[in-house]
């Protein structure tokens, strides 16, 4: 079975055989021990670190089909090494597109994505309020928004309800979960400790949805929800909106609520506030093992994993845009 390999530290990424040789180095360029990775068994490689390579090595992945997403020194998204579509069709491609150029059905899917997302949330507060926590106010305040979803013709609205929602469901976040204040949304930079938190796992969010996005015959760039726009994964984003409650934000809550997480695994040494190696190798198999976790399908009649729903997602879009049957995005139904 293939896995996912995470790079954090600099070195040095090379080709030996048939096999992936991994050589760490310090800020003087002191080469650590070497790590040997078979190909055959790498799906894709998160790179955290600098990380020298050539082009030769380059042409290696891309014909083994193996992945590669970067992050700068801050943890933001900067790009992916993809290989070349296997997948390719004009049908879908224009049908996607035909989708994205007709007002009346790319509002139509936007809207579903926003509501499952919210669906999704709402979820999420539920789930707490059940367990104490007081999240009704926001419960209900995000159902007054999604009540009106239905009525929006425009795109630009459905992301200024979306910001809203999602606003209102950020500040629940502070009677969730303890010691750390959510306080409000910040970005670049983050300001606190919950929203580096969330910005490093909404990466990592995207980078899945990109990854499903390539095992399906979907073009990443024509989205629907975001504008489609350069040099960007819009359908991703897209499709993100609907995970990110279930994976990163679950994810999070059990972190910190379980002290896995603490302040002492952040750094502030710079105005970006950032998380250290340890609290990054905390976080990431942490999403990993999330990743890996099934549930009964209720269309298949059988176990999937949340890596694997979301490319059955890719697909279900894939149908509607063929006019075979109706998108149904995934909402939470336990």
């Amino acid at each position: 079975m293939k896995k996912t390999y995470y790079l954090f530290n600099p070195g040095t990424l090379s080709r030996r055989d048939n096999t992936l040789k991994f050589e760490p180095h310090d800020a003087d360029r002191k080469v650590g021990k070497a790590r040997y990775l078979p190909v055959e068994g790498v799906e894709e490689l998160y790179v955290f670190g600098d990380l020298d390579a050539n082009s030769a090595l380059y042409n290696f992945l891309g014909k083994q089909q193996v992945t590669v997403h970067f992050f700068d020194y801050y943890e933001n998204y900067t790009g992916s090494f993809v290989p070349r579509d296997q997948l390719l069709s004009g049908r879908v491609l224009m049908a996607q597109a035909a989708c994205n150029l007709d007002k009346k059905r790319r509002v139509e899917v936007a809207r579903l994505f926003v509501e499952a997302a919210a669906f999704n949330m709402t979820k999420n507060l539920k789930y707490y309020a059940n367990r104490g926590k007081n999240t009704q106010l926001f419960i209900d305040t995000i159902g007054q928004y999604s009540a009106g979803l239905s009525e929006i013709s425009q795109i630009d609205e459905l992301m200024g309800v979306e910001g809203n929602i999602r606003m209102k469901y950020y500040e629940a976040f502070g009677e969730i979960m303890e010691p750390f204040e959510f306080g409000y949304r910040s970005k670049r930079p983050p300001h606190n400790e919950l929203n580096a938190l969330i910005s490093f796992g909404n990466m990592m969010c995207y980078s899945q949805c990109l990854r499903a996005i390539h095992q399906t015959q979907l073009n990443p760039t024509v989205s629907f929800l975001h504008e489609p726009g350069e040099r960007r994964y819009s359908l991703a984003l897209d499709i993100a909106e609907i995970f990110k409650p279930i994976l990163v934000d679950r994810v999070i809550f059990k972190l910190i609520n379980r002290h896995e997480i603490k302040a002492e695994d952040f750094d502030r040494k710079t105005a970006f506030l950032t998380l250290k190696e340890k609290g990054k190798k905390t976080f990431v198999e942490a999403f990993e093992n999330r990743l890996e976790e099934t549930i009964r399908h209720r269309s298949l009649h059988r176990n999937v994993s949340y890596r694997h729903l979301m490319r059955l997602e890719c697909y279900k879009l894939i149908k509607h845009l063929m006019k075979i049957e109706q998108y149904k995005p995934f909402k939470i139904w336990w």
